[in-house]
């Protein structure tokens, strides 16, 4: 989708001609022309060629390629046989090493039969070129078939593209898979909506790990196209910026689409060229030579790589954000379209609609900005309430400038703040929602300097927001009493204290001050010190959440490195606690941020080794 205008071809098909009149072989001679061609996309792309332009004519070289190909060896297909590119390549869009999705497309059994053997030959030519090919040969009729059985052909069928033979044929595909035909718009949606859901699950429902998988993971490119996919299906949308006509995108939000999916396609470009394949995972030895060729430096407080996979990460939040964002918009208007529910008032401010929170009014957040932050405290206390009505994230992300020292110091967004975290419900899941629309950093200055920042090394399975919140939900967990047969102890110490909101407290700081020179444990405190100050807490509740900070490594240092069976030892360590309530307070923070550092990390011996000291 959004293609430019079709670009020159790259492929010296006059070179090949050449060749084979010297009396050259087709296969080198072919696999000559292609590598000059694919050398060249490589040397434009390291000028700094603009990448839409390049997936383009990469797919475009390779028409050429298939074209030439399919006249030479199938002279004659005639009437009766057709080459569709479908998928990606379909749309016209192909790194440097995709799969080249084809469809082979017959009249009928017998033009099937008898173009058997040229079409083995075709097919084999593209694998001794090394080309990644996933083929069908297929009638309308199996298209159809296939297409409602598998929602996955529908959809790479949707994309299809005559490269040769009869426009009749092709036509007759076009007619008898449209959304009249097969997967309805309603259907289709529902279909692909619930394909994400589970593609998401399986990254844990976040694109915040250490080797992210920048095409299938959540915020990624799958995810773009996605939308391209319903759009195109249900609205009959040509293009992504079609959505701005429909109503779905302002120019703004068009624009950060457009500007997210170029970068992800700049890496997913340098990734194929660097690895040689199709590799669509950002592991951990491709990150520094990919930050590398991004002009990306060491500084004093980060390294190059971690500067390029924030820039990344971030990126991808923006793009899980505006994701769900249309995806509720067309919701609303495919699968809800008829429906004629009044809005059911809330406050002055909100109100809800089909189950998700609203302002009631556009100017809500000019006329009472502390209201950013209470729409997550009503998300918490109406537990009908789905989530934020895409409107309103949109206005909430318009709004997030309000979010300034004044509005910092304001008692009302203090209390609202403190609140969001006392409720017995939600707080988790609210916090992440207050880190994907910018209001958590926008709230804790010092906590946008963590976003989607992540930490060279395989220890640190997520970013450090993310690992943050991970540690909140851990935390959480313990009062929910279908997860308390996972860490009996736990559960009973933390139904046992009395204010858990201290807990979330220094979960929220105890690594905020990852990146920053000096001990992160030191300055976290710090700025927890100035938090709980702000907040109102006691002078005994401030000094509990600041030693909680700065000596949140202490209970796992003292039960890995030191000989607990040393009474010097439990001596040193029980003086540095002072009472029991330290302990345990200490105890469950630790537990909590092992579990959400590495899943590799909690065993049973170390959970031994932690209970034996406690």
């Amino acid at each position: 989708m959004d293609a430019p205008p079709p670009t020159p071809p790259s492929l010296d098909t006059a070179r090949i001609e050449r060749a084979l009149a010297d009396g050259g072989e087709l296969l080198p001679a072919c696999r000559d022309a292609l590598d000059r061609a694919r050398e060249d996309l490589a040397a434009q792309f390291a000028a700094g060629a603009p990448v839409r332009e390049l997936v383009h004519k990469q797919a475009r070289l390779i028409d050429r390629l298939l074209e030439y190909a399919w006249h030479r060896l199938l002279p004659g297909a005639g009437a009766d046989l057709a080459l569709v590119a479908v998928g990606g390549y379909g749309r016209g869009e192909l790194h440097p090493a995709s799969d080249i999705d084809l469809l082979i497309l017959v009249a009928d059994d017998a033009a099937r039969e008898r173009h058997r053997a040229a079409i083995e030959q075709f097919l084999t030519l593209l694998w001794d070129l090394g080309a990644e090919v996933g083929h069908s040969v297929r009638s309308v009729e199996e298209c159809v078939d296939e297409a409602r059985r598998d929602i996955t052909v529908a959809t790479n069928l949707m994309e299809a593209r005559l490269l040769a033979g009869p426009q009749a044929l092709f036509t007759a595909l076009r007619a008898a898979t449209g959304p009249d035909r097969v997967w309805p718009g309603r259907a289709f949606f529902a279909a692909k909506w619930n394909e994400q859901q589970a593609r998401h699950r399986k990254f844990h429902d976040t694109a915040y790990n250490l080797e992210p998988n920048i095409k299938e993971g959540p915020g990624g490119l799958r995810d773009i196209q996605m939308v391209g996919w319903v759009a195109k299906r249900h609205f009959g949308a040509a293009t992504l910026h079609d959505l701005v006509g429909h109503g779905f995108l302002t120019e703004a939000e068009y624009r950060a689409l457009i500007e997210g999916q170029d970068h992800l396609w700049r890496i997913r470009f340098a990734l194929h060229l660097l690895t040689g394949r199709r590799e669509d995972r950002l592991l951990f030895d491709h990150q520094v030579p990919l930050a590398r060729r991004f002009g990306f430096r060491d500084t004093d407080a980060n390294l190059a790589v971690e500067q390029f996979m924030q820039h990344y990460y971030r990126t991808v939040m923006d793009l899980s954000r505006l994701n769900e964002m249309l995806l509720q918009l067309f919701q609303e208007a495919i699968l809800y379209a008829d429906d004629r529910d009044e809005p059911l008032v809330i406050n002055r401010r909100f109100q809800s609609r089909k189950g998700f929170i609203e302002v009631r009014h556009p100017k809500v957040f000019e006329q009472y900005p502390f209201a950013l932050l209470e729409v997550f405290l009503l998300l918490q206390q109406h537990a009908e309430l789905k989530g934020v009505r895409a409107s309103t994230i949109r206005l909430i992300r318009d709004n997030r400038d309000r979010i300034d020292d004044r509005f910092r110091g304001d008692l009302r967004a203090r209390s609202l703040f403190m609140e969001i975290l006392r409720q017995p419900r939600g707080v988790t899941h609210d916090l992440r929602r207050m880190n994907r629309y910018g209001v958590l950093a926008a709230y804790l200055p010092a906590f946008s300097n963590v976003v989607g920042r992540m930490q060279y090394d395989l220890f640190h399975t997520y970013t450090v927001d993310e690992h943050t919140l991970f540690v909140v939900r851990n935390l959480r967990r313990l009062t929910v009493p279908e997860f308390a047969a996972e860490l009996p102890l736990c559960s009973r110490i933390m139904r046992d204290l009395p204010k858990p909101e201290l807990l979330y407290i220094a979960a929220l700081f105890h690594d905020i001050a990852k990146g920053r020179s000096g001990d992160h444990c030191e300055l976290g405190a710090a700025d927890a010190q100035e938090f709980c100050r702000d907040h109102g807490l006691g002078a005994y509740d401030t000094r509990l959440v600041c030693w909680l900070v700065r000596n949140h490594l202490l209970f796992s240092l003292t039960a890995q490195r030191r000989d607990i069976s040393d009474p010097q030892v439990i001596h040193e360590f029980a003086a540095t606690l002072g009472d029991h309530v330290h302990l345990d307070y200490l105890y469950l923070l630790t537990i909590a941020d092992i579990r959400a550092t590495n899943p590799g990390l909690w065993n049973s011996w170390r959970r031994a080794l932690l209970q034996e000291l406690h």
